[in-house]
Protein backbone atom coordinates (compact mmCIF):
# COMPACT_ATOMS: atom_id res chain seq x y z
CA UNK A 1 0.00 0.00 0.00
CA UNK A 2 2.79 2.39 0.00
CA UNK A 3 4.26 1.21 -3.51
CA UNK A 4 3.20 5.38 -4.47
CA UNK A 5 5.01 7.09 -1.51
CA UNK A 6 8.30 4.83 -2.69
CA UNK A 7 8.17 6.64 -6.30
CA UNK A 8 7.11 9.96 -4.56
CA UNK A 9 10.06 9.61 -2.02
CA UNK A 10 12.79 8.71 -5.06
CA UNK A 11 11.47 11.22 -7.53
CA UNK A 12 11.91 13.89 -5.03
CA UNK A 13 15.53 13.21 -3.82
CA UNK A 14 16.60 13.69 -7.33
CA UNK A 15 14.48 16.85 -7.70
CA UNK A 16 16.07 18.43 -4.55
CA UNK A 17 19.81 18.37 -4.41
CA UNK A 18 20.12 20.78 -6.26
CA UNK A 19 18.60 23.21 -3.17
CA UNK A 20 21.46 22.25 -0.61
CA UNK A 21 23.90 24.59 -1.53
CA UNK A 22 21.11 27.48 0.07
CA UNK A 23 22.22 26.69 3.54
CA UNK A 24 25.85 27.02 5.29
CA UNK A 25 26.59 25.77 8.73
CA UNK A 26 29.13 25.02 10.95
CA UNK A 27 28.69 21.08 11.14
CA UNK A 28 31.64 19.08 9.85
CA UNK A 29 28.72 16.17 8.86
CA UNK A 30 25.41 16.90 8.50
CA UNK A 31 22.23 15.26 7.14
CA UNK A 32 18.42 17.12 7.07
CA UNK A 33 15.93 14.77 6.57
CA UNK A 34 12.12 14.77 6.11
CA UNK A 35 10.66 12.44 8.65
CA UNK A 36 7.40 11.64 6.64
CA UNK A 37 9.11 10.07 3.82
CA UNK A 38 12.68 10.04 5.17
CA UNK A 39 13.91 12.43 1.75
CA UNK A 40 17.34 13.90 2.08
CA UNK A 41 16.93 17.59 1.54
CA UNK A 42 20.37 18.38 2.74
CA UNK A 43 23.58 16.77 3.52
CA UNK A 44 26.98 17.43 3.77
CA UNK A 45 29.86 14.63 4.51
CA UNK A 46 26.91 12.88 5.35
CA UNK A 47 28.26 9.29 5.36
CA UNK A 48 31.66 9.72 7.78
CA UNK A 49 31.61 7.01 9.97
CA UNK A 50 32.39 9.59 13.71
CA UNK A 51 31.35 8.37 17.15
CA UNK A 52 28.19 9.26 17.89
CA UNK A 53 28.34 9.55 21.55
CA UNK A 54 24.63 9.80 23.62
CA UNK A 55 23.17 9.99 20.22
CA UNK A 56 23.65 6.42 20.64
CA UNK A 57 20.99 6.21 22.69
CA UNK A 58 18.59 6.83 19.95
CA UNK A 59 18.99 3.07 19.03
CA UNK A 60 18.61 1.73 22.71
CA UNK A 61 15.31 3.71 23.02
CA UNK A 62 14.40 1.96 19.29
CA UNK A 63 14.79 -1.37 20.70
CA UNK A 64 13.27 -0.24 23.81
CA UNK A 65 10.21 0.74 22.80
CA UNK A 66 9.86 -1.70 19.54
CA UNK A 67 9.96 -4.33 22.71
CA UNK A 68 7.60 -2.36 24.56
CA UNK A 69 5.08 -2.70 21.24
CA UNK A 70 5.72 -6.38 20.70
CA UNK A 71 5.24 -7.28 24.44
CA UNK A 72 8.71 -8.21 25.22
CA UNK A 73 8.56 -6.49 27.99
CA UNK A 74 5.92 -4.48 29.60
CA UNK A 75 4.89 -0.67 30.56
CA UNK A 76 4.22 -1.67 34.21
CA UNK A 77 7.79 -3.41 34.98
CA UNK A 78 10.07 -1.86 36.98
CA UNK A 79 13.83 -2.31 35.55
CA UNK A 80 16.33 -3.16 38.29
CA UNK A 81 19.69 -1.80 38.39
CA UNK A 82 22.27 -4.22 37.63
CA UNK A 83 26.24 -3.50 39.41
CA UNK A 84 27.04 -2.99 35.81
CA UNK A 85 24.51 -0.56 35.06
CA UNK A 86 25.04 1.13 38.54
CA UNK A 87 28.72 1.87 37.69
CA UNK A 88 28.44 3.18 34.15
CA UNK A 89 29.82 6.92 34.21
CA UNK A 90 29.09 9.95 32.44
CA UNK A 91 25.50 11.60 32.60
CA UNK A 92 23.50 9.57 35.51
CA UNK A 93 21.02 9.33 37.71
CA UNK A 94 23.06 7.34 40.29
CA UNK A 95 21.25 4.31 40.19
CA UNK A 96 22.39 2.15 43.37
CA UNK A 97 22.73 -1.83 42.48
CA UNK A 98 19.14 -3.50 43.07
CA UNK A 99 17.46 -0.05 42.65
CA UNK A 100 14.40 -0.53 40.95
CA UNK A 101 12.39 2.14 38.27
CA UNK A 102 9.39 2.08 37.06
CA UNK A 103 9.62 2.11 33.09
CA UNK A 104 8.21 5.29 32.42
CA UNK A 105 10.69 7.16 35.25
CA UNK A 106 14.00 4.75 33.53
CA UNK A 107 12.67 5.78 30.17
CA UNK A 108 12.37 9.64 30.98
CA UNK A 109 15.73 9.09 32.55
CA UNK A 110 17.44 8.65 29.81
CA UNK A 111 15.71 10.55 26.88
CA UNK A 112 15.33 13.68 29.31
CA UNK A 113 18.94 13.84 31.11
CA UNK A 114 21.13 11.28 29.24
CA UNK A 115 21.23 8.70 31.94
CA UNK A 116 23.96 6.04 30.65
CA UNK A 117 22.69 4.22 34.02
CA UNK A 118 19.13 3.79 33.22
CA UNK A 119 20.26 3.35 29.32
CA UNK A 120 22.24 0.15 30.61
CA UNK A 121 19.58 -0.69 32.99
CA UNK A 122 16.79 -0.73 30.15
CA UNK A 123 19.24 -2.76 27.71
CA UNK A 124 19.45 -5.53 30.17
CA UNK A 125 16.01 -5.98 30.95
CA UNK A 126 15.10 -6.37 27.28
CA UNK A 127 18.15 -8.83 26.60
CA UNK A 128 19.47 -10.24 29.47
CA UNK A 129 23.13 -8.44 29.19
CA UNK A 130 24.39 -5.24 27.64
CA UNK A 131 26.24 -7.46 25.34
CA UNK A 132 23.34 -8.99 24.14
CA UNK A 133 21.76 -6.23 23.11
CA UNK A 134 24.05 -4.38 21.16
CA UNK A 135 23.93 -7.61 18.79
CA UNK A 136 20.52 -6.88 18.64
CA UNK A 137 21.38 -3.04 17.76
CA UNK A 138 23.95 -3.91 15.15
CA UNK A 139 21.30 -6.52 14.04
CA UNK A 140 18.35 -3.53 13.67
CA UNK A 141 21.05 -1.09 12.36
CA UNK A 142 21.42 -3.65 9.10
CA UNK A 143 18.03 -3.94 8.61
CA UNK A 144 17.81 0.06 8.30
CA UNK A 145 20.30 0.01 5.88
CA UNK A 146 22.98 1.68 8.70
CA UNK A 147 25.56 1.03 6.46
CA UNK A 148 28.21 3.44 8.87
CA UNK A 149 27.12 2.14 11.48
CA UNK A 150 28.65 -0.02 14.32
CA UNK A 151 27.85 -0.23 18.03
CA UNK A 152 29.67 -1.51 20.96
CA UNK A 153 27.47 -0.04 23.87
CA UNK A 154 24.45 0.94 24.32
CA UNK A 155 25.44 4.74 25.76
CA UNK A 156 27.84 6.11 23.32
CA UNK A 157 30.27 6.32 25.86
CA UNK A 158 34.25 6.45 24.65
CA UNK A 159 36.17 5.55 27.58
CA UNK A 160 37.30 1.93 26.88
CA UNK A 161 39.69 0.84 24.08
CA UNK A 162 36.29 -1.24 22.21
CA UNK A 163 34.72 2.22 22.06
CA UNK A 164 36.60 2.84 19.25
CA UNK A 165 35.25 1.21 16.76
CA UNK A 166 31.60 2.78 18.33
CA UNK A 167 30.74 4.47 14.87
CA UNK A 168 27.50 6.29 13.15
CA UNK A 169 27.02 8.73 10.26
CA UNK A 170 24.76 11.61 9.98
CA UNK A 171 23.27 10.04 7.23
CA UNK A 172 22.35 6.92 9.67
CA UNK A 173 21.56 8.73 12.56
CA UNK A 174 18.57 10.55 11.27
CA UNK A 175 17.29 6.98 9.49
CA UNK A 176 17.21 5.70 13.00
CA UNK A 177 15.94 8.56 14.27
CA UNK A 178 13.10 8.77 12.31
CA UNK A 179 12.34 5.36 12.96
CA UNK A 180 12.16 5.95 16.63
CA UNK A 181 9.55 9.05 16.31
CA UNK A 182 7.79 6.81 14.32
CA UNK A 183 6.55 5.64 17.86
CA UNK A 184 4.28 8.55 18.89
CA UNK A 185 4.88 7.39 22.70
CA UNK A 186 8.64 8.50 22.74
CA UNK A 187 7.66 12.12 22.08
CA UNK A 188 5.86 12.43 25.29
CA UNK A 189 9.59 11.91 26.43
CA UNK A 190 11.20 13.97 24.35
CA UNK A 191 9.66 16.93 24.45
CA UNK A 192 9.69 17.40 28.32
CA UNK A 193 11.90 20.50 29.57
CA UNK A 194 12.07 19.79 33.12
CA UNK A 195 10.86 16.78 35.19
CA UNK A 196 11.53 14.83 37.90
CA UNK A 197 12.24 10.87 38.81
CA UNK A 198 11.84 9.28 42.48
CA UNK A 199 9.18 11.37 43.38
CA UNK A 200 10.13 14.49 42.97
CA UNK A 201 13.70 13.97 44.64
CA UNK A 202 15.93 14.18 41.60
CA UNK A 203 15.73 16.49 39.01
CA UNK A 204 15.86 16.20 35.32
CA UNK A 205 16.48 19.14 32.85
CA UNK A 206 16.30 17.89 28.74
CA UNK A 207 20.49 18.19 27.03
CA UNK A 208 18.40 19.25 23.69
CA UNK A 209 17.99 23.53 24.18
CA UNK A 210 15.51 23.47 21.21
CA UNK A 211 12.47 21.65 23.14
CA UNK A 212 12.58 25.07 25.14
CA UNK A 213 14.18 27.65 22.60
CA UNK A 214 12.79 26.34 18.94
CA UNK A 215 9.12 26.38 18.12
CA UNK A 216 7.85 22.41 17.11
CA UNK A 217 10.36 20.76 18.48
CA UNK A 218 9.24 16.92 18.89
CA UNK A 219 12.83 16.01 19.94
CA UNK A 220 15.21 13.99 20.04
CA UNK A 221 18.95 13.37 21.59
CA UNK A 222 22.17 15.10 22.27
CA UNK A 223 25.44 13.54 22.66
CA UNK A 224 29.33 14.98 23.64
CA UNK A 225 32.21 13.10 24.79
CA UNK A 226 35.77 14.59 24.16
CA UNK A 227 36.15 12.38 21.01
CA UNK A 228 33.04 12.61 19.55
CA UNK A 229 32.41 16.38 20.21
CA UNK A 230 29.04 17.95 20.17
CA UNK A 231 26.86 15.77 18.35
CA UNK A 232 22.99 16.20 17.69
CA UNK A 233 19.61 14.77 16.41
CA UNK A 234 16.71 17.45 16.39
CA UNK A 235 13.43 16.94 15.40
CA UNK A 236 10.67 19.47 15.20
CA UNK A 237 6.78 19.73 13.35
CA UNK A 238 5.17 22.55 11.87
CA UNK A 239 2.12 22.69 9.79
CA UNK A 240 1.57 18.85 9.78
CA UNK A 241 5.69 18.76 8.19
CA UNK A 242 8.79 17.21 10.23
CA UNK A 243 12.27 17.36 9.92
CA UNK A 244 15.14 16.00 11.41
CA UNK A 245 17.94 17.36 11.74
CA UNK A 246 21.60 15.41 12.54
CA UNK A 247 25.03 17.45 12.74
CA UNK A 248 28.13 15.29 14.03
CA UNK A 249 31.26 16.83 15.43
CA UNK A 250 30.55 20.13 16.13
CA UNK A 251 33.50 22.06 17.83
CA UNK A 252 30.96 23.76 20.85
CA UNK A 253 27.18 22.98 21.92
CA UNK A 254 26.22 26.51 20.49
CA UNK A 255 27.57 25.31 17.10
CA UNK A 256 25.68 21.98 17.20
CA UNK A 257 22.32 24.02 17.80
CA UNK A 258 22.95 26.42 15.58
CA UNK A 259 23.41 24.06 12.86
CA UNK A 260 20.44 22.27 13.80
CA UNK A 261 18.45 25.18 14.20
CA UNK A 262 19.63 26.51 10.57
CA UNK A 263 18.84 23.26 8.69
CA UNK A 264 15.50 22.66 10.54
CA UNK A 265 14.38 26.72 9.53
CA UNK A 266 15.75 25.83 6.10
CA UNK A 267 13.26 23.08 5.53
CA UNK A 268 10.20 25.03 7.02
CA UNK A 269 11.49 27.68 4.78
CA UNK A 270 11.48 26.03 1.60
CA UNK A 271 9.31 22.75 1.54
CA UNK A 272 5.59 22.07 2.01
CA UNK A 273 2.66 19.65 1.44
CA UNK A 274 0.37 18.85 -1.24
CA UNK A 275 -2.15 16.38 -0.58
CA UNK A 276 -3.25 14.17 -3.74
CA UNK A 277 -6.54 14.70 -4.66
CA UNK A 278 -7.76 12.70 -7.63
CA UNK A 279 -10.50 13.62 -9.84
CA UNK A 280 -13.92 11.60 -8.01
CA UNK A 281 -14.09 9.63 -11.19
CA UNK A 282 -16.40 5.99 -11.22
CA UNK A 283 -15.54 2.60 -12.45
CA UNK A 284 -17.88 0.63 -13.65
CA UNK A 285 -18.29 -3.03 -12.14
CA UNK A 286 -19.57 -5.64 -14.33
CA UNK A 287 -21.46 -8.34 -12.47
CA UNK A 288 -21.30 -6.65 -9.04
CA UNK A 289 -23.41 -5.63 -6.21
CA UNK A 290 -22.59 -2.24 -6.68
CA UNK A 291 -23.12 -0.91 -10.27
CA UNK A 292 -19.54 1.44 -9.95
CA UNK A 293 -16.96 2.40 -7.40
CA UNK A 294 -14.67 5.70 -6.97
CA UNK A 295 -11.19 4.75 -6.66
CA UNK A 296 -8.77 6.03 -3.77
CA UNK A 297 -5.17 7.49 -3.80
CA UNK A 298 -3.59 3.87 -1.73
CA UNK A 299 -2.06 6.65 0.53
CA UNK A 300 -3.76 10.02 1.15
CA UNK A 301 -0.73 11.45 3.29
CA UNK A 302 0.79 14.62 1.33
CA UNK A 303 3.62 14.64 -0.38
CA UNK A 304 6.38 16.75 0.45
CA UNK A 305 7.58 19.77 -2.29
CA UNK A 306 9.87 22.38 -2.44
CA UNK A 307 7.22 25.67 -1.92
CA UNK A 308 8.04 26.53 -6.00
CA UNK A 309 6.78 23.79 -6.98
CA UNK A 310 3.72 24.29 -5.02
CA UNK A 311 2.66 26.86 -6.78
CA UNK A 312 2.71 25.30 -10.24
CA UNK A 313 1.69 21.62 -8.93
CA UNK A 314 -0.68 19.96 -11.24
CA UNK A 315 -2.38 16.48 -10.99
CA UNK A 316 -3.73 13.72 -13.53
CA UNK A 317 -5.92 11.22 -12.83
CA UNK A 318 -6.22 7.98 -15.28
CA UNK A 319 -8.73 5.22 -14.29
CA UNK A 320 -9.85 2.24 -15.88
CA UNK A 321 -12.86 2.20 -17.74
CA UNK A 322 -15.04 -1.02 -16.30
CA UNK A 323 -13.63 -3.76 -14.20
CA UNK A 324 -15.47 -7.11 -13.47
CA UNK A 325 -16.50 -8.44 -9.44
CA UNK A 326 -15.48 -9.45 -7.53
CA UNK A 327 -13.30 -6.26 -6.29
CA UNK A 328 -11.30 -6.79 -3.43
CA UNK A 329 -10.58 -3.18 -1.43
CA UNK A 330 -6.89 -2.20 -2.38
CA UNK A 331 -7.24 -3.12 -5.47
CA UNK A 332 -5.41 -1.26 -8.09
CA UNK A 333 -7.69 1.02 -10.04
CA UNK A 334 -5.58 3.27 -12.05
CA UNK A 335 -3.07 5.99 -11.00
CA UNK A 336 -2.96 9.64 -10.21
CA UNK A 337 0.60 11.42 -11.69
CA UNK A 338 1.60 14.43 -10.05
CA UNK A 339 3.59 17.14 -11.69
CA UNK A 340 5.35 20.44 -10.91
CA UNK A 341 5.08 22.16 -14.36
CA UNK A 342 6.06 19.76 -16.77
CA UNK A 343 7.55 17.37 -14.28
CA UNK A 344 6.05 14.24 -12.96
CA UNK A 345 7.50 14.08 -9.36
CA UNK A 346 4.34 11.45 -8.04
CA UNK A 347 3.16 8.60 -9.06
CA UNK A 348 0.12 7.03 -6.64
CA UNK A 349 -2.02 3.94 -7.24
CA UNK A 350 -5.60 4.36 -7.12
CA UNK A 351 -7.34 1.72 -5.72
CA UNK A 352 -10.72 0.24 -4.39
CA UNK A 353 -11.64 1.76 -1.17
CA UNK A 354 -13.52 -1.57 -0.26
CA UNK A 355 -14.85 -4.91 -1.10
CA UNK A 356 -17.55 -5.09 -4.07
CA UNK A 357 -18.80 -9.01 -4.36
CA UNK A 358 -20.04 -10.34 -7.67
CA UNK A 359 -23.55 -11.03 -7.79
CA UNK A 360 -24.43 -14.43 -7.44
CA UNK A 361 -26.43 -16.73 -10.63
CA UNK A 362 -29.82 -16.01 -9.29
CA UNK A 363 -29.78 -12.33 -8.53
CA UNK A 364 -28.13 -12.29 -11.92
CA UNK A 365 -31.35 -13.61 -13.28
CA UNK A 366 -33.42 -11.41 -11.79
CA UNK A 367 -31.49 -8.27 -13.31
CA UNK A 368 -32.06 -9.86 -16.61
CA UNK A 369 -35.30 -10.49 -15.69
CA UNK A 370 -36.56 -6.54 -14.86
CA UNK A 371 -34.53 -5.31 -17.72
CA UNK A 372 -36.20 -7.10 -20.22
CA UNK A 373 -40.13 -7.16 -18.45
CA UNK A 374 -40.21 -3.52 -16.94
CA UNK A 375 -37.65 -2.31 -19.79
CA UNK A 376 -39.89 -3.57 -22.43
CA UNK A 377 -42.83 -2.16 -20.66
CA UNK A 378 -41.62 1.55 -20.31
CA UNK A 379 -40.77 1.34 -23.92
CA UNK A 380 -44.03 0.89 -24.49
CA UNK A 381 -45.57 3.70 -22.44
CA UNK A 382 -46.46 1.06 -19.59
CA UNK A 383 -46.19 2.85 -16.48
CA UNK A 384 -44.64 0.53 -13.39
CA UNK A 385 -45.07 1.71 -9.58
Amino acid sequence: MKKGWICAALALALCFPAKAAEVEIPAPSAVLMDAATGTVLYEKDAHEALPPASVTKVMTLLLVMEALEDGTIGWDDTVTASEHAAGKGGSQVYLEPGEGMSMDEMLKSVVVSSANDCATALAEHVAGSEEAFVERMNARARELGMNDTHFVNCTGLDDDPAAAEHRSSAWDIAIMSRELLKHDAIRKYTTIWMDTVRGGKFGLSNTNKLVRFYKGTTGLKTGYTSGAGHCLSASAERGGIEFIAAVMHCASSAERFSSAKALLDYGFANYALAAPAPEPTPVKVRLGAADALIPVPESDEPLLVSKAQRAVIRQETEVLPEVQAPVEAGQRLGELRIYAGDEQIAAIALVAAENVRRLSIWEIALRLLDGVCFGGWERAGARVT
